[in-house]
This record gives structure tokens, C-alpha cells and sequence, in this order.
């Protein structure tokens, strides 16, 4: 038996340096590419030509190796991170032990010594029993290759697509206890696993222990596909109205569903030895054309390339693309052919299964050994065409911010950390946090808001929504939050009179209420004299010093209509005050229905869910009054004032306010107003609008609103839009969306996984944009749901086990057996 010893190719390993036993030095990197289904056409476009400069920077006898793993992970749980929330909890529970392919980029630069003999199936390091000592390498040559290699670096990450970071030694060899590159290539390990050797035997096949792994080429003209670019058509997420791109190689990468290596070859030669070789070869292929059609065939081919080099000032290389496959189980062993044959058929392209060659071609695979390739699986080929078949794309990523939501990858389902707030702010994708959320009836939009409100609060953020449909009446009872809203046995009350412990009548609040009471007494459209307000301002003065010296008064509406009718009237006469300057009386009888007694006695009387400021979970339902002429008005003042008081006192707290189905509510004019100041103004204290509605129209409608809204909500979110595909241009013109968005966003729910549950959402920050699932556990989807039927099982069960989460998790329970 050979030692492993005498057979492996590699020396040393050094600074970041591997070398080589015949004196190969490489350079590795691992490199970072932007997440899948995240570019543009044109991006695509870009993306090659970076890689196509890239390439013409590096030497003769250079070697670009690209190796792409994807292996099989499993998510974990990590209940102390997620605390004590009941909900993240069973999000945690529900998506462990998912499945997913965990996707890493390395790129090795290798060159070889020139005058170097090049590998063949037959010559290869690994049918050698013994290597030849070092060769001597120049400092000079080493050093202009490095340089060189920087340069490769730099011009990857000038295009803003990549990020690149060199491997330090121990990354490539490995430590004690944790396996580098070049022991994983060799035992198939994940990045993660301990350090095992496995025996690998190359005899009637190839064996990585138990596992038997399956080496697919594409390394000949045949059984390469007749045209190439740099990306293609994925019809699954493609309309009749717009066409979704994904990389040309991507069928063999992130959507290839099984564990494998994509490896990636070009050779770089000397350019005029090429020429000189292929028109031999052009001359001795012509001689024997008058034998042969196929030999007339390859002559003109040859001819095609020769004609294309010194046209167009191409540089000559060799390429290879292989694809390594394996299964850990037996029925998955059995479907690798089929997806390897299916993924290569996407590229028009024919997959050779590697078996008398498979031995050398997976050894050069090996970090490191790339200049031992067997040259004759290789084909002849330019810059332009060889990058095509590299894999540009890699798996969606969490955020590393430490607040988001959590969403779902659309591949797998595998939960991601997403911050739609203080991230783009960072990284100056967006200028405020103000979001806008559209999205038809049935598009799962209330199911989504539940969901990122909830993350919100949990991460400590104060939230008021003004809702019309009880959308959130389940969260917020688990919350515990404040719920008002309106029922003729149980009609909506506030207390604006009520400061709370310690609080004292600043000027906000004196001015809020006095526009309350002045919305009161005179109707739309009706001015008020100066010394009415003056009026206003010192009755409400009189009454809050009344109740520091009077502790057995309740502050509210009614204590302050009898203050008015008692002692300040008193105040008043002694004053001399007329009724010309402030008419008490028609103050009292205009605001008597909202006394003791009235007709609205209820609505600024109340007694319970005083402490609105430091309430984080307040709703506001508005269905039943939002066309009451009184009603309205008055709750909308309530609003805010509850909302800016918490803008203005809450410091260093996050808030958001969040308004349902908008248009019912700005189309009148006091609301409208206060979403335009809104909009303009939260982000400077640390806060963020939101507004949901089902269609664009509803905005536009609202000349006031629609610029305030639109040009000061930088993150757009939009829910399933399939039945707009036709006349989606307006919402694009409106929203400003780019034609990627447009791809993005009519690509949703057209290809979701069979067997789960779930919608998808299209997120706009900026130029950034990105597609999640919105995919929950059972019992967030109890707490969420707004189908009428769940909603009252869900009370059903909370009445029956004595609280909602009780209930909740008691019907999950019994869904989930």
C-alpha cells in the first residue's frame, strides 16, 4: 500500500501561502457573493465582466480555481437568545432540526513553474508513489504573483458584488480540533465537524468512507451547451409580463437540492504557444478533412476560435467545470443522477459521469493542487465563456444587526434575522425607518403586520395601531396591551385629563388638550377669538392646581365640566370677564353631552387603561365610529396626543405607530395632517410610521398624504401582487420601484414548497430588495390569524382554559396531533 505521505501533493503551508511539492504556489481566499435571487440582469452583466478583468490581470501558467460547497445543515434551537416570549419560544421549537444547504466560496490562485509538465489521466500526482524535492522558486516570482493576486482581489471587491478575505494558515490546515480546507475536501467534513479520518478509496469508483460520491464533468466540447451568457430565465418565478434571471450556473449551485462541490477551472497559458498550437492543429485537421466530415467540422471550429482570438484581442484558456455529488442515505443516493442530469439539462448542457478519470480529477480538487489537473478533460475556451459557468450566488443571510424580525429564506424556509430599521440606516440604503405596506385581501398583509409588530415589541419597542377589523385583537390580549375600541354595551373611552404618577401639566399636554376642547365646542370650519383660547388655557390651569390641593377629585371630563360651572365661572365674574370675550355658558351646553349624563358622558370619563404613556401596546380600533362625526374627531385628537407625547417624552425608547387600511382614516383632514407631520418628523425621535392598505389608490386619493407618505417611506413592503401583473406599471411609477423590483416582487408565491403553510413578502430598501417567507410556528399563527372562524375558536379555547396562551397552546397541540 502507498503511504499518504509519499502521494500528497501539498509541502507547506506558510503565511497564507500553499505550496506545492513540484513547486506550485497558491493563494486562497474565501469569497462572499451576493445572496440568490437578490440581482438584476444587468447585475449578472456586471458581475461576469468582473470576473472576465479579473482573470486578464493574472500571469502565464496561472490557475483560477473556484470551489463552491454546499452541504446539508440542520437549524438549531437557541432558546436562551429568544428569553422567556412565549411565541418566540414555539418559533424556535417549530423551526429547529429544518433542513437547509449551507453554501461557502473559495477561490484558490495558483501558479505553476513554466516549462512545468502538465498532468494527464495518465500522469497525475496521485499515480506517482514518489514526489521530485522542491523546486526552487524566485522571490520575485512569488512576490509579482502575489501582486498579482491582489489585484484579482481588489477588482472583485471594487464591484461592490463580492467580499474577500484571505485564509490564514490554520484555516487551511486545520488546528487541533477543528478541520481546515484541505482535510474537509479530503474527508468530505462540514465546516463545524470535528476532526475524522475517513478512508478514501478511488477503486470501482470513488468511496469518502461510507459515503460513495460522484464526480459529473463538463471538461468537452460536446457535452457543453451551444450557447452561454451570463445569466438565464428561471421559469418558475418568470410571468408573461416579466422575466426573472438567476446565474447561469445556478442550476448547479444553490438550486442543485443535494450535498456537493462545484469546482470550477481556468488555465491561463501562454496566449502565442496556444495560437501556434491550434493552428497546427487547424492544418492538421485540414489535411485529413477530405476523410472525415467530423475532421472538416473541428478544422472550421478551430478556425472559429483562431478567428475570434486575433479579432477581437481574446486571450486563449482552458476551462473545466465539474460537480461532486453525494448522499448520506440511500434514497437520496439513488435521485443524485437525476438532479445532476436535470440541473445540467437547464443549461442545455450534458453531464459525463466520471468514472476511469475520477480519481485524478477529484485529487486536483484539492486546495492547493490545482496545477495537477489532468489536462486532457479540459477544453479550449475564452474568458468570456469560462465565467459564465461560474456560480455567482450564494444563500440569504441574517443580518447582523441585534434588532429585526424573523423571516424565512425562500429555498428552504430556513429562519433568517432581518433588520428593516437600523441597518439600511447604516449602511445608507434608506434616510428614515417609515414603512409603507401594500398588499391585496388574502395577500397574508395583517399576517405579516402581526408578525413584525410583535418583533418589534419583544425587542422593546412602543407600538400604537390604529386598526379597522380586529386584526390585532389576539395579540395584543397575549401582550397584554390596551384595546379600545367600540360596542354599544361596551362604547370606547379615554381619560385625556389623566397625567399619570408623578406627571405634571407640561405645555404639550396643556396644548393638546385645549385643541381637544376647542375641536369640541366649534365645528368644522368655525374659527375660535383669541380670548377663548386664552380662556381655555387658564381654566385648564385653575383646574389641574384645583386637584393638587383637592386629592379626593378624580381628574376627568366631569370633575373638570363642574370646575368649569363652579369655581372658575366664580373666577371669571370676579375678573370681569364678559361673555363677548369667553361665553362660559355656551362652552358648558355645547360640551354637555359629553358630561354626566350626555350622550357621549363615556368617551373622555374613563377610569381604566389610564397610563397610555408608558402602555407599550396600545390598538385603536375604529371600525364602528370612523364615520361618526363626532366620534371621530375626537378620537382621532386622542390619538395624537398619545402618540406624540410618547414621541416627544419617551427617550431612547424605539416607537411606531402603525395605521390599517389608512384611507378610512385620512380622508379627513385632521388625520391627513397629522400622517403628513408624522411621516416628516418621527425619525427624529427615534420612531417610525407605518401605514398598511390593500391598494395604492388609497393613498393617491389623499392629495395631502400622498407625497408625505410615499417620498418619506423608504422601506416599501409589498405583499402578493399577482392580480395587479397587468397594470402593475402604476405601482411602479408611484412607488418608484426599479425593473428588478418589478421581477422581484411578481415572482412571489409562484413557486412555493409543497406542504408548508406560508406567504411570501417583498421588502424595498432603497436599491436593495429581497424576497422572505413569511412562515410561522402553529402557535403564532393562532395568535395572528384573521379568518373569523379561527379567531373565535381561539376565544373559544382561551375562555375555556382561563387565558389566551393557555388556550393557544392547548389548539396547537391538538392541530399539531
Amino acid at each position: 500500500m502507498i503511504e499518504s505521505a509519499n502521494i500528497f501533493p501539498i509541502y507547506k503551508i506558510e503565511n497564507g501561502c500553499i505550496l506545492s511539492r513540484k513547486g506550485d504556489i497558491t493563494y486562497a481566499y474565501e469569497l462572499k457573493l451576493p445572496e440568490i435571487f437578490s440581482m438584476s440582469a444587468s447585475d449578472y452583466e456586471a458581475f461576469h465582466e468582473v470576473w472576465v478583468r479579473a482573470i486578464r490581470v493574472l500571469p502565464e501558467y496561472s490557475v483560477v480555481h473556484k470551489q463552491d460547497w454546499f452541504l446539508r445543515e440542520k437549524v438549531g434551537a437557541d432558546f436562551d437568545a429568544c428569553g422567556e416570549g412565549f411565541l418566540s419560544r414555539s418559533s424556535e421549537r417549530y423551526f429547529a432540526e429544518r433542513e437547509y444547504l449551507e453554501h461557502s466560496c473559495f477561490l484558490m490562485l495558483s501558479k505553476r513553474p513554466v516549462g512545468k509538465r502538465l498532468s494527464s489521466s495518465a500522469y497525475s500526482n496521485i499515480l506517482r508513489r514518489s514526489l521530485v524535492p522542491v523546486e526552487v522558486v524566485e522571490r520575485r516570482t512569488v512576490e509579482d504573483f502575489r501582486d498579482r493576486c491582489s489585484q484579482f482581489c481588489q477588482i472583485l471587491m471594487d464591484s461592490g458584488f463580492v467580499e474577500v478575505k484571505a485564509m490564514g494558515d490554520d484555516e487551511l490546515a486545520g488546528t487541533a480540533v477543528r478541520p481546515g480546507l484541505l482535510e474537509r475536501y479530503c474527508f468530505l467534513l462540514g465546516r463545524d465537524e470535528m476532526s475524522v479520518v475517513r478512508d478514501i478509496r478511488v477503486k470501482d469508483g470513488l468511496m469518502v468512507g461510507e459515503l460513495p460520491v460522484e464526480l459529473y464533468t463538463l471538461g468537452d466540447v460536446e457535452s457543453l451547451p451551444s450557447i452561454c451568457g451570463s445569466r438565464i430565465d428561471y421559469d418558475a418565478y418568470s410571468t408573461d409580463k416579466s422575466r426573472f434571471s438567476i446565474g447561469f450556473a445556478a442550476p448547479l449551485g444553490q438550486l442543485l437540492d443535494c450535498e456537493h462541490i462545484c469546482n470550477q477551472y481556468v488555465f491561463v497559458g501562454d496566449a502565442q504557444k496556444e495560437i501556434k498550437r491550434l493552428e497546427a492543429k487547424k492544418l492538421r485537421l485540414g489535411s485529413l478533412a477530405g476523410y472525415s466530415r467530423e475532421n472538416a467540422v473541428a478544422r472550421d471550429a478551430v478556425n472559429d476560435y483562431l478567428s475570434e482570438a486575433v479579432a477581437m484581442s481574446r486571450m486563449p484558456v482552458k476551462a473545466h467545470f465539474n460537480v461532486l455529488a453525494w448522499s448520506r442515505d440511500i434514497a437520496g443516493r439513488r435521485e443524485i443522477r437525476n438532479k445532476v442530469a436535470s440541473a445540467m439539462s437547464r443549461l442545455d448542457a450534458v453531464a459525463k459521469l466520471e468514472s476511469d478519470g475520477a480519481a485524478q480529477i477529484w485529487f486536483a480538487g484539492l486546495p492547493g493542487n490545482a496545477a495537477d489537473f489532468p489536462m486532457n478533460d479540459s477544453f479550449d475556451t475564452f474568458p468570456e465563456q469560462a465565467a459564465c459557468f461560474f456560480n455567482l450566488e450564494s444563500n440569504c443571510r441574517s443580518s447582523r444587526s441585534n434588532f429585526g424580525l424573523r423571516m424565512g429564506d425562500r429555498l428552504s424556509g430556513r429562519p433568517l434575522h432581518v433588520d428593516l430599521s437600523d441597518e439600511p440606516m447604516r449602511k445608507g440604503w434608506i434616510t428614515n425607518r417609515n414603512k409603507f405596506i401594500i398588499g391585496g385581501s388574502g395577500s397574508g398583509k395583517s399576517f405579516f403586520t402581526n408578525h413584525m409588530v410583535r418583533s418589534y415589541y419583544e425587542q422593546g419597542t412602543h407600538i400604537l395601531i390604529v386598526d379597522v377589523g380586529h386584526s390585532y385583537r389576539g395579540l395584543c390580549d397575549l401582550v397584554g396591551g390596551y384595546y379600545f375600541t367600540y360596542s354599544e354595551s361596551d362604547p370606547i373611552a379615554f381619560n385625556p385629563f389623566y397625567l399619570g404618577e408623578g406627571g405634571l401639566l407640561d405645555t404639550e399636554k396643556k396644548e393638546s388638550l385645549k385643541t381637544l376642547l376647542l375641536s369640541l365646542w366649534k365645528k368644522e370650519g368655525e374659527e375660535y377669538r383669541r380670548s377663548e383660547y386664552v380662556g381655555l388655557s387658564n381654566a385648564l390651569t385653575m383646574y389641574f392646581e384645583h386637584l393638587s390641593i383637592s386629592a379626593d377629585v378624580f381628574p376627568c371630563f366631569n370633575t373638570f365640566y363642574e370646575f368649569l360651572g363652579s369655581g372658575y365661572s366664580e373666577a371669571l365674574r370676579a375678573k370681569g370677564v364678559n361673555s363677548r370675550d369667553f361665553d362660559i355658558q355656551n362652552f358648558l351646553y355645547v360640551l354637555g353631552p359629553y358630561y354626566r349624563g350626555g350622550e357621549f358622558d363615556y368617551l373622555l370619563n374613563a377610569r381604566e387603561n389610564l397610563d397610555l404613556l408608558k402602555q407599550p401596546f396600545i390598538v385603536f380600533e375604529l371600525d364602528e365610529i370612523k364615520d361618526h362625526p363626532i366620534l371621530f374627531p375626537a378620537v382621532t385628537l386622542i390619538i395624537m396626543e398619545v402618540f406624540i407625547s410618547k414621541m416627544r417624552k419617551l427617550k431612547g425608547v424605539r416607537k411606531m405607530i402603525l395605521i390599517e387600511e389608512c384611507w378610512k382614516a385620512i380622508a379627513k383632514e385632521g388625520m391627513a395632517e397629522y400622517i403628513k407631520y408624522l411621516f416628516k418628523t418621527v425619525r427624529k425621535f427615534f420612531g417610525e410610521a407605518v401605514v398598511v392598505t390593500q391598494e395604492v389608490e388609497d393613498i393617491i386619493s389623499s392629495p395631502i398624504v400622498k407625497q408625505a407618505i410615499i417620498n418619506n417611506a423608504d422601506c416599501k413592503i409589498l405583499l402578493d401582487q399577482s392580480k395587479y401583473q397587468n397594470r402593475f406599471e402604476q405601482i411602479q411609477s408611484l412607488l418608484g420601484l426599479s425593473d428588478k423590483d418589478r421581477s422581484l416582487i411578481l415572482s412571489m408565491n409562484r413557486a412555493n414548497e409543497s406542504g408548508r403553510k406560508y406567504k411570501e413578502v417583498a421588502f424595498v430598501l432603497g436599491n436593495h430588495s429581497q424576497v422572505y417567507r413569511t412562515e410561522v410556528s402553529v402557535e403564532e399563527y393562532l395568535t395572528y390569524t384573521t379568518e373569523e372562524s379561527e379567531k373565535m375558536r381561539v376565544q373559544e379555547y382561551a375562555m375555556r382554559y382561563g387565558s389566551i396562551r393557555k388556550g393557544i397552546e392547548m389548539l396547537a397541540k391538538e392541530m399539531r396531533d
